[in-house]
């Protein structure tokens, strides 16, 4: 069985061989306050992992040319605080990939908020062989579809990784939505987003899509 995969330590959901874990991933501190200089330096992060050939996902032939992910330009009107409810009573089911891979997941939560007028609901995943992995004991998976999909951004949707809440708020950072790895080096394998994690409307913030050189 291959490795499983995700962006980060680094490699563990993804896409096939690893999930990505941020140190402060969004929802860390539900009261902290947001400043444009802490998405910039996200973003520079994100270029350093993509660039170092330890943790980035592209092939040699694409990394050595790399000189930085494309960004939507950084905006904190996409930062939201959303309520976030509990399901502790939900069964847990397979999440399919674009392989014959999937993973044990459950909907751990629900997240209702306002973006661009309208209010969105979607469902936040949580891996069961992570419930007992030391350091992501509290991790979240949130993917989600928007009309950017197949213009602006990969048509297959975008990956935000979150951290269980201590309260009834989570703080979700768009600005940090990244793509599955296998938008970049197809030998991964990516959750497929579900359609119920469809938003109508558009999130011009985080990454866009790959287009190598």
């Amino acid at each position: 069985m291959r490795k499983v995969s995700f962006l980060l330590i680094l490699l563990l959901w993804s896409c096939g061989q690893g999930k990505k874990y941020h140190n402060e991933p969004a929802g860390t501190n539900e009261k902290a306050p947001i400043k444009l200089q802490a998405i910039l330096d996200y973003q520079e992060e994100r270029n350093e992992e993509f660039r170092n050939p330890k943790t980035s996902p592209l092939p040699d032939r694409y990394r050595k040319d790399f000189e930085g992910l494309d960004f939507f330009p950084a905006d904190t009107t996409y930062v939201v605080r959303a309520r976030f409810e509990r399901t502790p009573d939900a069964q847990p089911f397979q999440m399919p990939s674009n392989t014959d891979e999937r993973t044990w997941e459950v909907v751990y939560g629900m997240v209702h908020f306002e973006l661009n007028g309208q209010k969105h609901q979607l469902e936040v995943y949580q891996g069961l062989e992570l419930r007992n992995t030391e350091g992501f004991k509290d991790y979240l998976f949130l993917p989600f579809l928007d009309l950017t999909n197949g213009e602006e951004t990969y048509g297959g949707g975008r990956y935000l990784d979150l951290r269980i809440p201590q309260s009834d708020t989570l703080v979700i950072d768009f600005n940090k939505a990244y793509n599955p790895y296998c938008v970049y080096n197809k030998k991964y394998s990516c959750p497929l987003v579900p359609r119920q994690n469809f938003m109508n409307t558009k999130v011009i913030a985080g990454v866009k899509d790959f287009l190598p050189n």
